[in-house]
C-alpha cells in the first residue's frame, strides 16, 4: 500500500494529537516569526500553532486526508497556511528560503532521513533553525514505529543531520505520550531532540 494510502487511512480512522509538540514550543517560542516549512506535517498540530504566533506556513504531506484537516484547523483558528500534497521522501527543495524547517516524528530508517535531513537543511536561509524530533529506540513496543530500525538514537540522529548544519541541541527527553494518551512515569517517551542552524556558505561542522 502506498504511505499516502496508509497515513489517509490512519487519519481518518484516529483523532491526532492538535497541540504542538512541547519541545518545539520551547525551542521555537522565541524566534521571531518567518518563513516555516513543516515536513511530513500531518493535520499540522506544529504548523498551526506557529501561524497562529505569526509564521507563514507551508505543510507538506503524503496524506491528502491529513492536509485536508489541516487546513480545516486552520480555518476554524482563523490563520492561513499553505498544504503541499507529496512524499516528503521524494522532495526537494527549489531555493533557500525558510527561517525554520519542521522534522517532527518521521522515521523512515537513518539512510532514507539521511536524505529528508539534508533536503530540509537546503531549504533553509543561512542563519535558519532545522527543529528534529523523534522516537528513541528505547521506546520500542510502547511509543512509535514498532522496527527498530526505524527508530532514533543520538548517534543515529546525529549520523543523519548534514554537514552544512550547525547543532545546537542534540539530547533525549521526556514528553508527555501522544494521543491523549496520560503521562505515565513507567513508560515516558523517550525522545530525540536535535537543533541546529544552516551554516553561512554550507560549511561543513
Amino acid at each position: 500500500m502506498p504511505a499516502g494510502e496508509m497515513w489517509d487511512r490512519r487519519f481518518s480512522e484516529q483523532p491526532w494529537p492538535s497541540e504542538p509538540d512541547p519541545l518545539l514550543v520551547e525551542l521555537a517560542g522565541s524566534l521571531p516569526p518567518g518563513r516555516g516549512l513543516d515536513l511530513g506535517s500531518g493535520p499540522g498540530r506544529n504548523s498551526l500553532w506557529l501561524a497562529a504566533k505569526g509564521w507563514t506556513m507551508t505543510l507538506l504531506d503524503a496524506s491528502r486526508v491529513a492536509l485536508t484537516q489541516a487546513e480545516a484547523h486552520a480555518k476554524e483558528a482563523g490563520v492561513r497556511i499553505e498544504t503541499v500534497h507529496g512524499d516528503v521522501l521524494g522532495w526537494q527543495p527549489t531555493s533557500a528560503s525558510y527561517d525554520l524547517v519542521v522534522v517532527a516524528n518521521l522515521h523512515p530508517g537513518t539512510e532514507a532521513l539521511s536524505k529528508v535531513l539534508a533536503a530540509a537543511a537546503d531549504a533553509l536561509i543561512v542563519g535558519g533553525h532545522l527543529f528534529v524530533v523523534g522516537h528513541d529506540v528505547t521506546n520500542l513496543g510502547r511509543h512509535g514505529p514498532p522496527d527498530p530500525d526505524r527508530l532514533l538514537s543520538l548517534g543515529r540522529l546525529s549520523e543523519a543531520l548534514p554537514a552544512t548544519v550547525s547543532i545546537e541541541v542534540l539530547d533525549l527527553r521526556h514528553r508527555d505520550p501522544d494521543h491523549g494518551t496520560a503521562a505515565d512515569p513507567e513508560s515516558p517517551d523517550v525522545a530525540v531532540l536535535a537543533w541546529a542552524i544552516r551554516r553561512p556558505g554550507g560549511q561543513p561542522r
